[in-house]
């Protein structure tokens, strides 16, 4: 199993980093995207972070543009477009891949370390993005499981670095289960 702390990332101003400088800290990786009907879970990742922050938890922003385009712009309109409309304080990082051949190291590490999402409605929810999908793109679907199934799928990492917690995307971030993950994480 890959060390998430050793795996290299951008900060979405460019400088390279790694995970590393959260160890000993609670993290909730989100992929995220700034033109999709999810994109308002923004506000609530915020107020997690700043409820958390000096509990222990890190929030992680990965935006990624690979589903439905929904995340075109450069590194710097994003950030941008998060603190102007979402006031957002947490770490965002540079855009990355999260399915497909160029799926990142870092969200290759997560699936396979929780290749099963906790949503008792992401069938529900898989079948309405793909009647969106097959009416926008020519028949497009969903990336079967374990792959990321859209915008806003959430991963919460321990203390030690282990991919404890996988919440589909339509469980929005302050939902109690999120919420309950998090406590119980940042207790140990």
């Amino acid at each position: 199993m890959t060390n998430l702390y050793e795996i290299p990332v951008k900060r979405i101003s460019g400088e390279g980093t790694s995970l590393g400088e959260y160890r000993g800290k609670v993290l909730l990786i989100v992929n995220v995207a700034s033109q999709c009907g999810l994109t308002p879970q923004y506000e609530a990742l915020e107020k997690l972070s700043s409820r958390f922050k000096d509990a222990g938890l890190v929030v992680c922003g990965f935006p990624a543009n690979d589903f439905g385009a929904q995340e075109p712009g450069s590194n710097e309109e994003i950030a941008s477009f998060c603190r102007t409309n979402y006031s957002v304080d947490f770490p965002m990082f540079a855009k990355i891949a999260v399915t497909g051949p160029d799926t990142h190291p870092l969200y290759q590490a997560l699936i396979q370390a929780q290749p099963q999402a906790a949503g008792e409605t992401r069938s529900g929810f898989r079948e309405r993005l793909n009647g969106f999908l097959s009416e926008k793109q020519n028949g497009a679907t969903t990336n079967p499981d374990p792959g990321i199934l859209w915008n806003f799928e959430k991963f919460l990492v321990d203390r030690h670095g282990n991919a404890v917690e996988r919440f589909s995307p339509e469980i929005v971030p302050d939902d109690v289960r999120v919420i309950a993950a998090i406590e119980a994480a940042l207790k140990n």
